[in-house]
């Protein structure tokens, strides 16, 4: 008897958005495959945990599933990592108000309290305002420089993960990081947020 090698074939985003507005669960099944790893690393760099890190990847699929329809996201991956992201960050937040943990997310959250300060966010609009202006300033940026924020700030990795992704030294990306905060730092005050 001859072994068949069975190989699993990824099936486009496209397609996987199409089993959700289909309601097929194989959709989620699909997600699954292709987006695990991934979504598992950006519950890890949050609440660093596995048991809580499985919980926060079921709902994040109970998430897609709710949101698919009327949602059609153009890129599954950014649509299911915001979901991911902010699936962990209230785990997080429920296990903070329990004891004290430790979190890649607090430090990075903690590098960015330089720059907001909580007088800067009065209101849901002004909040809204300043994801406005965060998020044009980040799109201005240079694609690697656009990476290392994203990376850092919004799914939370550590600096050694992401110097070994664009393959240079953690002392690279801390100088980078640096250059990143003073131009949002000089962007933000342009806007007339005080520092």
């Amino acid at each position: 008897m001859e072994l068949q090698s069975k190989q699993t074939s990824i099936m486009s985003d496209e397609r996987i958005v199409e089993l959700y507005w289909q309601r097929d669960e194989q959709a989620i099944k699909e997600t699954d495959a292709k987006y695990k790893r991934f979504l598992l690393s950006v519950a890890h760099n949050i609440v660093h945990d596995t048991a809580d890190e499985e919980e926060c990847l079921n709902d994040t699929y109970i998430g897609a599933w709710n949101s698919i329809p009327p949602a059609r996201p153009a890129l599954l991956q950014a649509f299911l990592a915001t979901i991911m992201r902010r699936t962990a960050i209230d785990c997080y937040k429920a296990r903070k108000r329990q004891k004290r943990i430790a979190s890649e997310m607090t430090v990075s959250l903690s590098e960015l309290e330089d720059f907001i300060s909580e007088d800067d966010v009065y209101s849901e609009a002004d909040a809204r305002e300043l994801g406005r202006v965060i998020s044009d300033f980040v799109r201005s940026l240079s694609e690697r420089r656009m990476y290392i924020f994203m990376s850092r700030y919004y799914v939370a990795r550590p600096i050694k993960e992401i110097a070994k992704a664009l393959s240079c030294s953690e002392s690279t990306v801390n100088k980078e990081i640096a250059l990143i905060k003073r131009d949002l730092s000089e962007k933000l005050e342009k806007e007339g947020y005080t520092l």
